[in-house]
C-alpha cells in the first residue's frame, strides 16, 4: 500500500502497526468471502507492511479500502458535493441531505451553511453514522442533526460484532429522546439473493422496531437484488406485526422522564395530546400544521394511534417550502401520515379548521383508520397558543 495511507497534506501516517484495513466488496454484498483483513505490521517510508487475516476471492470492479477506526484529515463536502447541491438540488428544492461519514457536530454546521449559500434554508440534514469518529461525537451531532442514519454496514467494520447492538440500542434510545428520526440500514442482505430472509434478519428487524426506531433504510437488497419488490413488502410485514405488540405505553413515559423541566409550552401542550388519546382511546390524532414542527412534537411522545399531520400552507408565508415537500419531510417520523392541506388564508380560522379536519377525518376514514363515533383528539397552534381538543366523528 502506497502514500494514499498518509494523512492529507502531512507527513504522518493515518495507519499504525496493529490497525486493521479492509479492502473488498463486503458493503455492496454481504459476503465475508469477497473480502479480505489487513492487519498492520509497520509502515516504512511510504509501504505499509501488511499480514493477510484471512482467505477470500477478490471479485467484481469496485473495491472499497476501510481504514478501521482511523481519523482522516479530509473534507466532509468535497467539492463534486457542492457542485451537485447547488446545482441539481438547488434547482429540484430537495427534501433531506444524508451527510455520509459525519465525524462530529461541526460536519453538520458546515452542511447547513452550504446550504444557505445554495438558497437552501430548509432542507433538512440527517447525519450518517458510520465510524468510530462518529460514534464518540455521538451526542453533539445529533443535537446538530434534523434525523440519524445507522449505517450499520461500516459500523459492523469498525467496531467489533459485539459492541453494535450496544451502540443501536442507546443510540435509538437518544434520537426518541430527542424527538429525531432514527433509521438503521443493513436488515436483509441475504434477500439480495434470497426470496425470504434468514430468521436472525427478521429478528433483527423486529427488535430495531420494538427500540423505537423511525425507518428502515434497504440499500443492496432494492438496488441490485434479485427480489426488490418481495423485499420491501416482507420488511413492511416485519415492521407492522412488531408494531402490533409494541409497547407505546411504556415509551411515552419514558421519554416524558427524561424530557428536562420546565417544558417548552408546545412540548407540554403536544405530551398532553398523546396522554389524552390513551386516556379516551382515541383513534387517531389529528394535528394541524403548517411547518410540521407540531406533528414532529407529537409523534415524539409515540402514541399508540396514527398522527394525522394536516398539512397548510400559508399566503403569509415567506418559507421557500410547499406544503408538499414539508409533507414529505414528515415521512420519516414513525407514526405520521401527513394529509397535504390547502392553502390558508389569513383571518379566516375557523373555516380553514373546519375544512383540515373535515379532509384529516375523510382521508382517515378511507383509510379504515377512522370509524363512525371514533373519537379523535385535535391538536394545533393558534398565535401563540398551542391547544388540545377532543371530539367524535360522526356517521357522516
Amino acid at each position: 500500500m502506497g502514500p494514499a495511507a498518509r494523512a492529507t497534506g502531512g507527513d504522518c501516517w493515518v495507519v499504525k502497526k496493529g490497525d486493521t484495513i479492509f479492502i473488498g466488496q463486503y458493503l455492496f454484498t454481504g459476503s465475508e468471502t469477497t473480502s479480505i483483513w489487513l492487519e498492520v505490521l509497520e509502515t516504512v517510508d511510504q509501504d505499509v507492511t501488511c499480514l493477510v487475516k484471512n482467505s477470500a476471492t477478490l471479485v467484481g470492479f469496485i473495491f472499497i479500502v476501510h481504514l478501521c477506526q482511523a481519523k482522516i484529515e479530509l473534507p466532509t463536502l468535497t467539492s463534486y458535493d457542492k457542485q451537485v447541491i447547488s446545482t441539481w438540488g438547488s434547482l429540484n428544492s430537495v427534501d433531506l441531505i444524508s451527510l455520509s461519514y459525519t465525524r462530529g457536530a461541526d460536519d453538520v454546521k458546515e452542511l447547513r451553511a452550504f446550504l444557505q449559500s445554495a438558497d437552501l434554508h430548509e432542507t433538512q440534514v440527517y447525519a450518517k453514522i458510520e465510524n468510530a469518529e462518529g460514534l464518540e461525537n455521538f451526542d453533539e451531532i445529533l443535537q446538530e442533526a434534523d434525523g440519524i442514519i445507522f449505517s450499520r454496514g461500516n459500523l459492523g467494520i469498525d467496531l467489533p460484532p459485539e459492541k453494535v447492538f450496544l451502540f443501536q440500542k442507546s443510540a435509538i434510545r437518544k434520537c426518541n429522546i430527542a424527538g429525531k428520526p432514527a433509521i438503521i440500514t443493513r436488515v436483509v442482505d441475504s434477500m439480495i439473493d434470497n426470496l425470504r430472509p434468514t430468521r436472525a434478519e427478521a429478528t433483527d428487524v423486529a427488535n430495531a422496531v420494538l427500540d423505537g426506531t423511525d425507518g428502515i433504510l434497504l440499500g443492496a437488497e432494492t438496488l441490485r437484488g434479485l427480489y426488490p419488490i418481495e423485499s420491501i413488502s416482507t420488511v413492511g410485514r416485519i415492521c407492522a406485526e412488531a408494531e402490533s405488540v409494541s409497547n407505546q405505553s411504556i415509551q411515552f413515559k419514558v421519554i416524558v422522564k427524561h424530557v428536562e423541566e420546565p417544558m417548552s409550552h408546545d412540548e407540554s401542550v403536544a405530551s398532553s395530546a398523546v396522554r389524552a388519546a390513551i386516556k379516551v382511546k382515541a383513534a387517531v390524532i389529528i394535528v394541524l400544521t403548517s411547518s410540521g414542527k407540531g406533528a414532529r412534537l407529537v409523534a415524539k411522545y409515540r402514541p399508540p394511534v396514527p398522527v394525522l399531520a394536516v398539512v397548510t400552507s400559508s399566503q403569509a408565508s415567506t418559507s421557500a417550502l410547499t406544503g408538499t415537500a414539508r409533507a414529505r419531510q414528515l415521512l420519516p417520523v414513525k407514526g405520521i401520515f401527513p394529509v397535504l392541506g390547502g392553502s390558508i388564508r389569513d383571518g379566516a380560522t375557523s373555516t380553514n379548521e373546519e375544512a383540515s379536519l373535515k379532509l384529516a377525518i375523510n382521508f382517515g376514514t378511507s383509510a379504515g383508520i377512522i370509524k363512525p363515533y371514533d373519537r379523535a383528539v385535535i391538536f394545533q397552534k393558534i398565535g401563540d397558543s398551542s391547544i388540545v381538543k377532543i371530539i367524535e366523528c360522526n356517521a357522516s
